[in-house]
């Protein structure tokens, strides 16, 4: 799950950077931008997605779909069980995030569902069977600028 991984360094930042403008482009193009070899590129990427420090995925712009709903749920908790609370709400249909937090809310949880109805469905329904919840909060998104995330 988690990966606690020594610092980046200057080069692994550029891979970084490179592949967050175009996802697609070839270790071949981004060694030559940099000034290394593909090789280089490829070990350093693929050592970075084993340590789980990188992942290159397909993002969809929320609010470009005709359909959906995306919210974040803060969450308080019953005692002090953040990482088997985290863990089992990261398994949910439609959750996108799980965040043990600072403030007023233990966890904050960012979903994407399909409708008002999955919604309340998931506040309801799937937050009580995970148990030691006391409260929530419900934060409906209703635009954004650069918010990018999985569709699942």
């Amino acid at each position: 799950m988690r990966s606690k991984r020594s610092a980046m360094d200057e080069l692994d930042r550029k891979i970084i950077a490179e592949l967050q403008r175009n996802g697609r482009e070839s270790y071949k193009e981004i060694a030559r931008k940099l000034d290394v070899s593909d090789g280089t590129v490829r070990s350093r990427t693929e050592q970075m997605m084993r340590e789980n420090v990188l992942r290159i995925t397909a993002s969809v712009n929320p609010f470009a779909l005709e359909t959906g709903i995306t919210a974040l749920v803060g969450m308080q908790l019953a005692k002090r069980t953040h990482m088997s609370t985290m863990e089992r709400i990261s398994q949910l249909k439609g959750v996108i995030s799980v965040c043990n937090a600072t403030g007023r809310y233990d966890l904050l949880v960012e979903v994407f569902l399909e409708s008002r109805k999955e919604l309340n469905r998931f506040l309801i329904e799937d937050l009580s069977r995970i148990g030691g919840i006391n409260s929530t909060e419900t934060f409906i998104y209703l635009d954004a600028i650069n918010k990018w995330m999985q569709f699942s």
